[in-house]
Protein backbone atom coordinates (compact mmCIF):
# COMPACT_ATOMS: atom_id res chain seq x y z
CA UNK A 1 0.00 0.00 0.00
CA UNK A 2 1.82 3.42 -1.46
CA UNK A 3 1.03 7.05 -0.47
CA UNK A 4 0.69 9.19 -2.72
CA UNK A 5 2.82 11.68 -0.96
CA UNK A 6 4.64 12.18 2.09
CA UNK A 7 3.32 14.66 4.59
CA UNK A 8 5.92 16.53 5.73
CA UNK A 9 5.83 19.80 8.21
CA UNK A 10 8.71 21.97 7.20
CA UNK A 11 9.88 25.12 9.72
CA UNK A 12 9.10 28.13 7.81
CA UNK A 13 9.72 30.69 10.10
CA UNK A 14 12.81 32.63 8.91
CA UNK A 15 12.87 30.90 5.91
CA UNK A 16 12.82 32.06 2.25
CA UNK A 17 9.91 31.16 -0.08
CA UNK A 18 9.37 32.19 -3.28
CA UNK A 19 5.69 33.35 -4.51
CA UNK A 20 4.93 34.42 -8.25
CA UNK A 21 1.41 35.66 -9.38
CA UNK A 22 -1.03 38.11 -8.07
CA UNK A 23 -5.09 38.32 -7.36
CA UNK A 24 -6.99 36.80 -4.94
CA UNK A 25 -4.92 33.63 -5.11
CA UNK A 26 -1.47 34.61 -4.60
CA UNK A 27 -2.67 37.21 -1.70
CA UNK A 28 -3.78 33.93 0.13
CA UNK A 29 -0.74 32.06 0.10
CA UNK A 30 0.94 35.16 1.02
CA UNK A 31 -1.06 35.64 4.10
CA UNK A 32 -0.40 31.83 4.52
CA UNK A 33 3.32 32.17 4.36
CA UNK A 34 3.11 35.23 6.39
CA UNK A 35 1.49 33.59 9.49
CA UNK A 36 4.16 30.73 8.63
CA UNK A 37 7.03 33.44 9.49
CA UNK A 38 8.63 32.98 5.90
CA UNK A 39 10.14 35.17 3.99
CA UNK A 40 8.49 36.09 0.57
CA UNK A 41 10.33 36.88 -2.31
CA UNK A 42 10.23 36.85 -6.26
CA UNK A 43 11.38 34.49 -9.11
CA UNK A 44 14.53 35.59 -8.77
CA UNK A 45 15.16 35.00 -5.06
CA UNK A 46 17.12 32.40 -3.97
CA UNK A 47 14.57 29.35 -2.01
CA UNK A 48 14.24 25.76 -1.63
CA UNK A 49 10.47 26.13 -1.84
CA UNK A 50 8.23 28.06 -4.40
CA UNK A 51 4.27 28.72 -4.99
CA UNK A 52 3.01 30.15 -8.18
CA UNK A 53 -0.10 31.33 -8.28
CA UNK A 54 -0.81 32.62 -11.99
CA UNK A 55 -4.21 32.12 -13.99
CA UNK A 56 -3.05 32.21 -17.78
CA UNK A 57 -1.90 28.59 -18.43
CA UNK A 58 1.13 29.15 -20.48
CA UNK A 59 2.44 31.91 -18.14
CA UNK A 60 2.33 29.30 -15.05
CA UNK A 61 3.89 26.62 -17.07
CA UNK A 62 6.69 28.80 -18.11
CA UNK A 63 7.27 30.16 -14.58
CA UNK A 64 7.38 26.33 -13.17
CA UNK A 65 9.61 25.27 -15.44
CA UNK A 66 12.31 27.92 -14.82
CA UNK A 67 11.87 27.20 -11.15
CA UNK A 68 12.01 23.67 -11.52
CA UNK A 69 15.58 23.75 -13.71
CA UNK A 70 17.00 25.47 -11.13
CA UNK A 71 16.02 22.50 -8.19
CA UNK A 72 13.37 24.54 -6.71
CA UNK A 73 10.28 22.49 -5.59
CA UNK A 74 6.82 23.89 -6.88
CA UNK A 75 3.38 23.93 -5.99
CA UNK A 76 0.97 25.51 -9.03
CA UNK A 77 -2.24 26.47 -7.62
CA UNK A 78 -4.93 24.61 -9.20
CA UNK A 79 -2.59 22.73 -11.25
CA UNK A 80 -1.86 19.03 -9.14
CA UNK A 81 -0.08 17.88 -12.18
CA UNK A 82 2.55 20.36 -11.93
CA UNK A 83 3.20 20.36 -8.18
CA UNK A 84 5.93 19.20 -6.27
CA UNK A 85 3.45 19.64 -3.10
CA UNK A 86 0.46 20.66 -2.14
CA UNK A 87 -0.99 23.18 0.75
CA UNK A 88 -3.23 21.32 2.90
CA UNK A 89 -6.11 22.58 4.45
CA UNK A 90 -5.20 22.91 8.34
CA UNK A 91 -6.42 23.02 11.72
CA UNK A 92 -4.47 25.37 13.92
CA UNK A 93 -3.97 24.33 17.71
CA UNK A 94 -0.69 25.21 18.24
CA UNK A 95 1.47 23.87 18.60
CA UNK A 96 -1.36 20.88 17.61
CA UNK A 97 -1.28 21.15 13.66
CA UNK A 98 -3.55 18.90 11.73
CA UNK A 99 -3.15 18.87 7.70
CA UNK A 100 -5.74 17.59 5.62
CA UNK A 101 -4.64 16.90 1.86
CA UNK A 102 -5.92 15.68 -1.04
CA UNK A 103 -3.21 16.07 -3.63
CA UNK A 104 -4.84 18.66 -4.93
CA UNK A 105 -7.83 16.08 -6.07
CA UNK A 106 -10.11 18.58 -4.32
CA UNK A 107 -9.68 21.02 -1.98
CA UNK A 108 -13.32 21.70 -1.57
CA UNK A 109 -12.81 18.09 0.33
CA UNK A 110 -10.49 19.44 2.49
CA UNK A 111 -11.82 22.37 3.43
CA UNK A 112 -15.06 20.57 4.39
CA UNK A 113 -12.87 17.91 6.95
CA UNK A 114 -11.43 21.20 8.49
CA UNK A 115 -14.60 22.40 9.19
CA UNK A 116 -15.62 19.02 10.99
CA UNK A 117 -12.44 18.69 12.54
CA UNK A 118 -12.69 22.65 13.92
CA UNK A 119 -15.59 21.94 15.75
CA UNK A 120 -14.85 18.69 16.79
CA UNK A 121 -11.02 19.70 18.45
CA UNK A 122 -10.76 21.75 22.12
CA UNK A 123 -9.05 25.04 21.67
CA UNK A 124 -7.29 23.41 24.88
CA UNK A 125 -5.44 20.54 22.92
CA UNK A 126 -2.56 23.03 21.99
CA UNK A 127 -1.99 23.76 25.78
CA UNK A 128 -2.36 19.77 26.34
CA UNK A 129 0.36 19.33 24.22
CA UNK A 130 2.45 22.16 26.10
CA UNK A 131 1.52 20.36 29.19
CA UNK A 132 2.72 17.13 28.12
CA UNK A 133 6.09 18.67 26.70
CA UNK A 134 6.59 20.45 30.13
CA UNK A 135 6.49 16.64 31.73
CA UNK A 136 8.16 14.91 29.37
CA UNK A 137 11.31 14.28 31.95
CA UNK A 138 8.66 13.33 34.41
CA UNK A 139 6.84 11.04 31.89
CA UNK A 140 10.27 9.34 31.30
CA UNK A 141 11.27 8.97 34.88
CA UNK A 142 7.82 7.68 35.56
CA UNK A 143 7.83 4.95 32.16
CA UNK A 144 11.57 4.29 31.25
CA UNK A 145 11.10 1.58 28.96
CA UNK A 146 9.79 3.12 25.34
CA UNK A 147 7.04 0.47 25.02
CA UNK A 148 5.90 0.75 28.41
CA UNK A 149 5.30 4.67 28.00
CA UNK A 150 3.57 4.26 24.87
CA UNK A 151 1.06 1.61 26.44
CA UNK A 152 0.39 4.38 29.06
CA UNK A 153 0.20 7.04 26.94
CA UNK A 154 -2.03 4.91 24.64
CA UNK A 155 -4.28 4.17 27.38
CA UNK A 156 -4.62 7.69 28.68
CA UNK A 157 -5.37 9.20 25.01
CA UNK A 158 -8.27 7.10 24.39
CA UNK A 159 -11.62 8.19 24.56
CA UNK A 160 -12.16 8.06 28.45
CA UNK A 161 -8.66 7.57 29.32
CA UNK A 162 -7.08 10.21 32.22
CA UNK A 163 -5.79 12.23 29.14
CA UNK A 164 -8.77 12.14 26.23
CA UNK A 165 -7.23 14.38 23.81
CA UNK A 166 -11.01 15.81 23.32
CA UNK A 167 -11.73 16.80 26.50
CA UNK A 168 -8.74 16.96 28.73
CA UNK A 169 -7.88 19.70 30.08
CA UNK A 170 -3.64 20.86 30.74
CA UNK A 171 -3.65 20.19 34.22
CA UNK A 172 -5.06 16.80 34.24
CA UNK A 173 -1.08 15.88 33.36
CA UNK A 174 0.18 16.13 36.37
CA UNK A 175 -3.22 14.57 38.13
CA UNK A 176 -2.29 11.24 35.58
CA UNK A 177 1.22 11.19 36.46
CA UNK A 178 0.65 10.93 40.12
CA UNK A 179 -1.43 8.08 39.64
CA UNK A 180 -0.93 6.15 36.79
CA UNK A 181 -0.34 2.03 36.86
CA UNK A 182 2.33 0.49 35.80
CA UNK A 183 1.23 -1.37 32.25
CA UNK A 184 2.43 -5.05 31.85
CA UNK A 185 4.26 -6.44 29.18
CA UNK A 186 1.67 -8.19 26.73
CA UNK A 187 1.03 -10.38 23.76
CA UNK A 188 -2.35 -9.88 22.02
CA UNK A 189 -3.79 -11.92 19.30
CA UNK A 190 -5.53 -9.98 16.56
CA UNK A 191 -8.38 -12.70 14.34
CA UNK A 192 -9.08 -10.82 11.39
CA UNK A 193 -12.40 -10.45 9.88
CA UNK A 194 -11.98 -9.30 6.51
CA UNK A 195 -8.83 -7.76 4.73
CA UNK A 196 -10.23 -4.19 5.38
CA UNK A 197 -8.80 -2.35 8.01
CA UNK A 198 -12.15 -0.17 8.36
CA UNK A 199 -13.43 -3.93 9.98
CA UNK A 200 -10.98 -3.64 12.94
CA UNK A 201 -12.50 -2.84 16.69
CA UNK A 202 -11.25 0.55 18.10
CA UNK A 203 -9.47 -1.43 20.64
CA UNK A 204 -7.66 -3.23 17.95
CA UNK A 205 -6.72 -0.55 16.00
CA UNK A 206 -4.97 0.67 19.08
CA UNK A 207 -2.97 -2.26 19.68
CA UNK A 208 -1.39 -1.83 16.21
CA UNK A 209 -0.41 1.91 16.79
CA UNK A 210 1.26 1.02 20.12
CA UNK A 211 2.52 -2.00 19.49
CA UNK A 212 6.42 -2.43 19.91
CA UNK A 213 6.60 -5.59 17.32
CA UNK A 214 4.17 -7.26 14.93
CA UNK A 215 3.89 -10.91 14.18
CA UNK A 216 2.37 -11.43 11.29
CA UNK A 217 2.44 -14.21 8.13
CA UNK A 218 2.73 -13.52 4.46
CA UNK A 219 -1.18 -13.74 4.27
CA UNK A 220 -1.85 -10.47 6.27
CA UNK A 221 -2.89 -7.83 3.79
CA UNK A 222 -0.73 -4.50 3.91
CA UNK A 223 -3.51 -2.51 4.26
CA UNK A 224 -3.54 -3.61 7.78
CA UNK A 225 -0.07 -4.10 8.64
CA UNK A 226 -0.23 0.07 7.62
CA UNK A 227 -1.86 0.79 11.08
CA UNK A 228 0.88 -0.41 12.48
CA UNK A 229 3.47 2.13 13.48
CA UNK A 230 6.02 2.32 10.89
CA UNK A 231 8.61 1.76 13.43
CA UNK A 232 7.32 -1.33 15.34
CA UNK A 233 9.73 -4.15 14.65
CA UNK A 234 8.57 -7.28 12.33
CA UNK A 235 8.85 -10.55 14.13
CA UNK A 236 9.66 -14.22 12.30
CA UNK A 237 8.29 -15.94 15.52
CA UNK A 238 6.53 -15.05 18.48
CA UNK A 239 8.79 -14.60 21.19
CA UNK A 240 8.99 -17.44 24.34
CA UNK A 241 9.63 -14.92 27.01
CA UNK A 242 7.26 -11.93 27.70
CA UNK A 243 9.00 -8.45 26.15
CA UNK A 244 8.78 -5.40 26.75
CA UNK A 245 6.09 -3.57 25.82
CA UNK A 246 3.40 -4.87 23.43
CA UNK A 247 3.43 -7.37 21.03
CA UNK A 248 0.93 -7.66 18.05
CA UNK A 249 0.06 -11.44 16.32
CA UNK A 250 -2.19 -11.32 13.51
CA UNK A 251 -3.56 -13.91 11.93
CA UNK A 252 -6.56 -14.43 9.12
CA UNK A 253 -9.37 -17.13 9.67
CA UNK A 254 -9.00 -20.45 8.73
CA UNK A 255 -10.52 -21.40 5.67
CA UNK A 256 -13.25 -23.43 6.00
CA UNK A 257 -13.87 -26.71 4.18
CA UNK A 258 -15.66 -26.14 1.03
CA UNK A 259 -14.41 -22.17 0.25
Amino acid sequence: MTLASLPIFVAARGRTVILVGDGDAAAAKRRLLDRAGAWVVGEDGAAALAIVAIEDEAEAQAVVARLKARGVLVNAVDRPALCDFTLPAIVDRSPVILAIGTGGVSAGLAAALRQRLEALLPPTLGRLAEALFAARAAIRARFADPGARRMALGAAFAEGGALDVLGAPPEAVQRWLESAGDTPDAVVHIALRSDDPDDLTLREARWLAQAERIYAGDDIPAAILARARADAVRIASLPDQPQPGLTVAISTPPVRPGN
